[in-house]
């Protein structure tokens, strides 16, 4: 909660989830008291919160964002693709740029959404794996693509995990508390989207990839 609140506090529009939003207790009270959390919009119906919103920019340009969830290799959940039929419905008559978080496993199921929404919405934006893909690129249809936008967290890290801990853990097959690293450099990971506010078209799409250390500050 703590970590939203800070996020939102430095002028993020919209935070969406995944899989992991229920781990804490007091998010059911976040995703209900807070319009600018989403958690996945496949849940069941009556799932706290929402998936879907339209927010605005400041130039009051509305877009709309919907979260989703993959089912391979994942918790079987209602099917994404129906779910982004029924928002897409809902978003029509409100706004032509459309920004979509399929947090999922298996590329296949990523790929094969952007596909399914090319042309329908501003982007496709993979997230799950915690690893930066580059297979970013503008679809026929004009949606802006990519697999997955990567993590924020340490670099000398097994996806955001201590290293150390996530070996041992490979190699005793034994559970293990996650920790995070406590010190060394982090990278701050995403992409950049620019889409024409009248088509909903997009117009590039770049992976960011900043590294930073706590003594040196930015440093690539």
């Amino acid at each position: 909660m703590a970590t939203a609140q800070e996020l939102l506090d430095a002028g993020a529009h919209c935070l969406t989830s995944g899989n992991h939003v229920w781990a804490q207790r007091e998010a059911l009270g976040l995703l209900h008291n807070e319009p600018r959390i989403l958690r996945p919009a496949n849940y069941p119906p009556g799932s706290p919160g929402a998936g879907m919103r339209v927010f605005r920019t400041g130039n009051d340009v509305p877009i709309g964002v919907l979260n989703l969830q993959g089912r391979v290799f994942m918790d079987p959940l209602d099917c994404p693709f129906r779910a982004a039929d029924h928002a897409l419905r809902e978003f029509a008559e409100q706004t032509r740029v459309i920004l979509v978080d399929l947090h999922a496993e298996a590329t296949s199921e990523k790929q094969a959404m952007g596909w399914y929404l090319d042309g329908q919405v501003s982007a496709v934006i993979g997230t799950h794996t915690h690893v930066q893909t580059a297979d970013e690129r503008i679809l026929p249809q004009g949606t802006a693509f990519i697999s997955d936008a990567g993590f924020c967290g340490a670099l000398d890290s097994v996806i955001g995990v201590d290293k150390d801990i996530a070996v041992k853990r490979f190699l005793s097959g034994m559970p293990t508390r996650f920790q995070v690293p406590k010190k060394g450099a982090c990278v701050v990971q995403g992409v950049f989207v620019e889409v024409d506010d009248n088509t909903g078209r997009a117009c590039r799409i770049e992976r960011l990839s900043v590294l930073w250390h706590p003594t040196h500050g930015q440093i690539g």
